[in-house]
């Protein structure tokens, strides 16, 4: 365990974790790079309270240990890596503490801005995928990424319950959550805290967009967790989309002022019959994305994840994505409109010339 200065008398013990995500393809074969690499299913994450197999993977990620990463400060992180089939690479590392709240706040600090874990991370993550590019359904050429973290304290002085522990130290526990060293306002700290969520009066989870706090159990933490890191692939996969949608947009657009007049209109259909094969593989990849965890008995964990995705913004992409797709489909719809009438206008053409020509021979009297 690594042990942080202590500065207080007010010990904490639990475990930092650093959540660092990359979009890598379309899809991963884990059959295939089961077969590739040392991974292995990872186990269905257990449940509040102890419900077997209430929160199941459709497909779950294939995990394997990674090396000790060390940072500049000295701290050595173990981790491990997991691949979801939807094409999503998440790192997790873990750093044990023993420490008091302005340290572990000084850290949090320290991780959230200071350290640039993709960069640190992305190299390790190419790799390994380097050795299982069979695995790989198109790979893209530029990985996003996402990172997010995590502080579990499983044992505080006093040993408070949740609520307890929120009266005392919700400061802290905000500053923590936003990464910030600086005292927050009552506003601010009590923004944070209305994400809030318990299940026991002995655990408590307070989620902010890019960090969250756990009091809790290594066993009752897990589910939480997991969630957390489901929702960051899912934000992940929107971003994805969202911009991958956008380029499409704005091609379509381009493509539509530069082909004006009826021989460009008769073009649209290969461009229409294009931008629609996209619509329906852009529709089945978020489709997967989104319903890769089912909750089967489980509320509070669909309680949880809802809070979590609300938190850290997968709702607003999704719906950006949503809209886009929407737009896209007008346009496919317009491009379709515009071919048929120009392939109508091709038939009425073809028609009266037909007529001409007969008018012309019946007039010479020549039968055509």
């Amino acid at each position: 365990m690594v042990e942080i200065k202590q500065n207080t008398a007010t010990p904490l013990c639990g475990t930092t974790l650093a959540l660092i995500q990359f979009a890598v393809c379309e899809e991963l074969r884990l059959d295939v790079l089961q077969g590739a690499a040392n991974a292995r299913p990872i186990h269905q994450p257990r449940v509040k309270p102890t419900v077997p197999s209430s929160v199941q993977y459709v497909r779950p990620p294939l995990t394997e240990p990674l090396d000790t990463l060390v940072l500049e400060s000295g701290e050595r992180l173990e981790g491990e890596i997991k691949y979801y089939d939807y094409g999503v690479v998440s790192v997790i590392y873990h750093l044990p503490f023993a420490t008091d709240w302005s340290s572990l706040m000084q850290l949090a600090s320290r991780w959230i801005w200071e350290i640039d874990f993709a960069k640190l991370v992305e190299p390790l993550v190419r790799q390994r995928l380097e050795n299982a590019r069979a695995a790989m359904v198109k790979p893209y050429e530029s990985w996003l990424s996402e990172d997010y973290f995590i502080f579990h304290v499983r044992e505080a002085e006093g040993n408070p319950t949740a609520s307890e522990l929120v009266h005392q130290r919700g400061q802290e526990i905000a500053q923590l959550v936003r990464g910030d060293r600086q005292l927050l306002s009552p506003g601010e700290c009590a923004e944070v805290l209305n994400s809030q969520i318990s299940y026991y009066a002995s655990d408590a989870a307070v989620v902010g967009w890019n960090a969250a706090f756990l009091y809790d159990s290594i066993a009752g933490a897990e589910t939480a967790i997991q969630l957390l890191e489901y929702a960051n692939t899912q934000l992940l996969e929107f971003r994805h989309y969202d911009e991958l949608l956008t380029g499409i947009l704005d091609n379509v657009y381009d493509m539509i002022d530069e082909k004006r007049g009826m021989l460009a209109r008769w073009r649209m259909s290969s461009s229409a019959t294009k931008l629609h094969t996209v619509l329906l593989d852009v529709e089945e990849l978020t489709e997967r994305a989104d319903n890769a965890i089912k909750f089967l008995s489980d509320m509070f964990s669909a309680r949880l994840y809802r809070l979590a995705s609300t938190r850290i913004g997968v709702p607003d992409y999704k719906n950006l994505v949503a809209q886009k797709l929407k737009t896209a489909e007008d346009l496919y719809q317009y491009m379709v409109e515009q071919f048929n009438q120009s392939r109508a206008f091709f038939l009425e053409v073809t028609v009266v010339l037909i007529l001409l020509i007969e008018l012309y021979y019946a007039f010479r009297g020549h039968p055509v």
